[in-house]
């Protein structure tokens, strides 16, 4: 069997690992779905996270910014009232307010592909990291973005969450070096 990266331990975090973290991602959608996701995980494991993927897709939208930019408050009461997605009142009413938010800056840019993307010219990061001790858990990159996204309003978009959102998008290719995904990785970088 290859080697993979030495932080998935369950079923659903190598699933993930293997068919998603690092694959570069250029769909607005799946970013917002990210940036909801990781911005969740604040002080939690991304397994936490995971087992609610689903319920965070029934009760958003499945992501659809501008649907989830018209939630009411009584929407939202709902939506925590459920115990599908983490119950975290601030937390849940970021997603909303970084819908909003995320409307804005695709009027500026396009597309929230196109202002993630920009960061980096189109192209991921690749580090070369050797084992996950190296990885960091932020970066002057995801500094950057951070304090871009909090200027125009964002929620739940610190440095290290943006870091988190730019490995598992494959704005940066943080899969170690004797991992399988980490040449697949590079490779999809090139078919876009």
């Amino acid at each position: 069997m290859s080697h993979r990266c030495a932080w998935p331990k369950h079923e659903l975090e190598i699933a993930y690992h293997d068919a998603e973290w690092g694959v570069p991602v250029f769909d607005d959608m799946v970013l917002f779905e990210f940036l909801t996701l990781e911005g969740a995980q604040a002080g939690l494991s991304w397994l936490t996270v995971l087992k609610k993927r689903d319920g965070y897709h029934r009760a958003f939208s499945n992501f659809e910014i501008s649907k989830v930019a018209e939630m009411t408050d009584e929407d939202l009461a709902e939506v925590l009232a459920t115990g599908e997605i983490v119950r975290n009142r601030a937390k849940v009413a970021s997603t909303r307010l970084n819908a909003q938010r995320l409307l804005e800056l695709r009027a500026e840019h396009g597309s929230f592909s196109n202002y993630w993307w920009s960061w980096t010219d189109g192209q991921p990061v690749n580090n070369e990291f050797k084992s996950m001790k190296d990885l960091p858990a932020k970066s002057s990159l995801s500094e950057t973005i951070s304090k871009d996204l909090l200027k125009r309003g964002f929620k739940f978009v610190g440095p290290t969450i943006i870091y988190a959102m730019a490995q598992a998008t494959g704005l940066v290719n943080d899969h170690t070096t004797d991992c399988f995904r980490h040449q697949e990785c590079l490779h999809l970088a090139t078919q876009k």
